[in-house]
């Protein structure tokens, strides 16, 4: 594990499901003496490890975070209804992470870890899955020393909007859960602090880099991070 006294993190995103649960188990890990966390406004959280810092995301590549960060996490992302147009939701999904990936790289973080999703395939006929998949192929190619992709299946856990599909959805998902087993295990539903519980792990021990598929994030929250 890294020195705990040298540990840094940054955050875009730390206002979604999973990066408010990467947020708070940031805060509360001994391995971070600094978070920092790219925000469009303030949020009403006070921590002596904390700093926040007013950006605006079109412009990321204008200036660096105010520490070099050790990780970098990445909890972006939108839906198509929410954003309003396909275009809009690309500008979320693919054009602000692969910025924040590319500052990563320029202020010399060592790992960058993306919330993605299941299916993100470069190939898809899926508007969703297809920018997913591509925005991971770009990031790939950026050199940055150790990235990674985790990919969730629908994700458990409280948001700020109600979604009616989703609602059906999560609870199909549980009722059909306890019978995807072995290879269709990926496709049982995650609750969000699962999803930063492994990224967290990842980031302070050596896992290869690459996509993490929604078992594999499952079998990882549960170890000691």
């Amino acid at each position: 594990m890294a020195d705990p006294q040298k540990k840094s993190a940054l955050i875009a995103g730390a206002t979604g499901l999973v990066g408010g649960y990467v947020l708070r188990r940031l805060l509360a890990h001994p391995s971070y003496a600094r978070v920092e966390i790219l925000v469009r406004r303030e949020l009403p959280v006070r921590d002596p490890k904390l700093t926040q810092r007013i950006v605006e995301f079109a412009r990321l590549g204008d200036g660096a975070p105010g520490v070099a960060p050790d990780d970098v996490f990445c909890c972006l992302g939108t839906t198509i209804r929410k954003a309003g147009s396909e275009e809009a939701f690309r500008r979320v999904d693919y054009d602000y992470p692969l910025a924040l990936a590319r500052l990563a790289k320029a202020v010399g973080a060592g790992k960058f870890l993306m919330v993605s999703a299941l299916g993100a395939d470069p190939k898809s006929a899926v508007f969703y899955n297809r920018v997913k998949g591509e925005v991971e192929q770009e990031i790939a190619a950026v050199g940055l020393p150790a990235a990674y992709f985790f990919r969730p299946s629908l994700l458990l856990g409280p948001r700020a909007e109600s979604r009616r599909g989703e609602k059906i959805a999560i609870a199909v998902g549980k009722l059909i859960a306890p019978l995807l087993i072995c290879g269709l295990r990926k496709y049982r539903p995650i609750h969000a602090d699962s999803v930063a519980a492994a990224m967290i792990y990842v980031a302070n021990h050596h896992v290869p880099a690459g996509l993490i598929e929604s078992d594999a994030i499952a079998r990882l929250a549960i170890l000691k991070s």
